[in-house]
């Protein structure tokens, strides 16, 4: 019986630990979320090449003018709000159901952590944008993105890395596939968010 009382007293203090060091309350749901507003907003690019007479999968390498290209980066501005806005209401709302703080200082350290590859690379593509490096532009958001996911993961849910190993990996075989940034984009934003989401919703939040 004592030694029954040991090991439960030994896992609720490994719990408690957990729960200190990481931050345990983000939700599958705005991964999906995430995911789905990623693919709707490749879909809705894609009928913006239409419309602009560019045929997409003929693979040919287009000059998009700097309209197109500033209505490009509004969409994907739109799209990255929307997902922060997600996964902050999902977040919020496990955290509420679970009596935990959303924001204490491990939430600060996994944002901080997140942060630094992410705003790298935000200014890597900027600079490739400037140059009218344009092509570079999928495959190095997906790499920083991943890179971002890797860092944070020390301090929230192991399994984030895992996805962030992924879109480091699609990003780096997209290099080899330059011109089919949207096709990578919609796989590595929406498919493996969606995927992951659901996994995690499966795994942690049911």
């Amino acid at each position: 019986m004592e030694q029954n009382n040991y090991q439960e007293d030994l896992s609720h203090i490994r719990k408690m630990m957990e729960q200190s060091s990481r931050f345990i309350s983000l939700s599958g749901l705005s991964g999906v979320f995430a995911g789905l507003v990623a693919l709707i907003g490749s879909i809705y690019v894609y009928f913006v090449f239409q419309r602009e007479g560019i045929n997409y999968f003929e693979g040919n390498r287009n000059v998009f003018p700097e309209s197109l290209v500033k209505e490009l980066m509004l969409i994907g501005v739109v799209i990255l709000f929307l997902a922060i806005l997600s996964g902050y209401f999902f977040t919020a709302k496990k955290s509420k159901q679970n009596n935990l703080k959303i924001w204490d200082k491990t939430t600060k350290k996994l944002l901080f952590n997140f942060a630094i590859p992410l705003f790298t690379g935000g200014i890597f593509c900027l600079s490739l944008q400037y140059h009218h490096l344009l092509v570079f532009i999928a495959p190095a958001t997906l790499i920083f993105y991943g890179l971002a996911l890797v860092n944070a993961a020390k301090y929230t849910l192991t399994d984030v890395q895992y996805l962030g190993y992924l879109q480091i990996l699609l990003g780096l075989i997209s290099l080899f596939f330059l011109g089919w940034g949207l096709v990578f984009w919609a796989i590595g934003f929406g498919v493996l968010h969606m995927v992951y989401g659901i996994a995690m919703y499966n795994k942690y939040d049911k």
